[in-house]
């Protein structure tokens, strides 16, 4: 896990808002991996919690419903994003935060419709950390908002471990990664409250067994929410509307 490995001591990360520049993304490879290793993990990751604790709070403040989605690179994340805020921006004022090791591609995908976003450039950082998810929150307008979407970094290990503060967590699985992901990767799955699979337009095309692939999500994280869609197409979003939708009330009740 990178709490372990120190890919998280990174010198500086980069945000952008509407600007692209290239930048130098500095990272200290000089790393203890002896005896200090699970003291350093633990530390790591207890200095996380307790800044996700205070995120939490200021989002409450502005009365934010805060969504972490995460997948492997290539599930459709963006698109099923684009999907969202195209089709509820009469319901739910959006604000973005997306995380990539290099590039503001998918930012500036997600300005649609005035949507602000702001892109975290995390260079060698394989996850988005509470911390940096605070700064960048800071950079927008929350005003205008009342749905905050953070786009995690592409990756079904190290984001798993740490929470920014969120309300609930969303885990994408593409029909073409195949049915024994939530298998292969149990601890992200197990941290979901929603596990949305996708391209299910192409489902049969890949031979993707639905049966099994439900079976495996349901032994490894029974307490999540499952919705079959089509980013793309938009099949099976309304759905996916409706839970937005309640949670987004319940906020509101608290």
């Amino acid at each position: 896990m990178c709490g372990n490995c120190g890919c998280s001591e990174v010198n500086e990360v980069k945000f952008h808002t509407h600007e692209h520049h290239d930048h130098e993304h500095p990272h200290n490879q000089d790393h203890d991996h002896h005896h200090q290793k699970i003291e350093i993990g633990q530390s790591i990751l207890a200095k996380n919690d307790r800044l996700a604790e205070r995120n939490r709070g200021f989002f409450l403040a502005h009365n934010l419903l805060v969504v972490n989605v995460l997948s492997s690179p290539g599930s459709g994340k963006t698109t099923f994003l684009q999907r969202t805020i195209t089709d509820r921006q009469n319901e739910l004022k959006c604000g973005v935060i997306v995380g990539d090791l290099e590039t503001d591609n998918d930012a500036q995908r997600l300005r649609i419709n005035d949507t602000q976003a702001i892109q975290i450039t995390t260079g060698t950082v394989c996850h988005l950390e509470a911390e940096m998810v605070l700064k960048a929150a800071q950079k927008l307008n929350l005003k205008d908002i009342n749905l905050l979407i953070i786009e995690n970094v592409g990756n079904l290990v190290c984001p798993a471990a740490y929470d920014l503060g969120e309300n609930f967590r969303v885990v994408l699985l593409s029909v073409t990664e195949g049915e024994d992901k939530p298998l292969k990767y149990p601890t992200m799955f197990k941290s979901a409250d929603v596990v949305i699979v996708n391209k299910m337009d192409i489902a049969e095309a890949v031979e993707f067994d639905r049966d099994k692939a439900l079976l495996n999500i349901k032994k490894v994280a029974p307490q999540a929410t499952i919705f079959e869609v089509s980013a793309r197409k938009g099949l099976g979003m309304e759905n996916w509307y409706n839970y937005l939708n309640v949670r987004s009330r319940n906020l509101l009740l608290t």
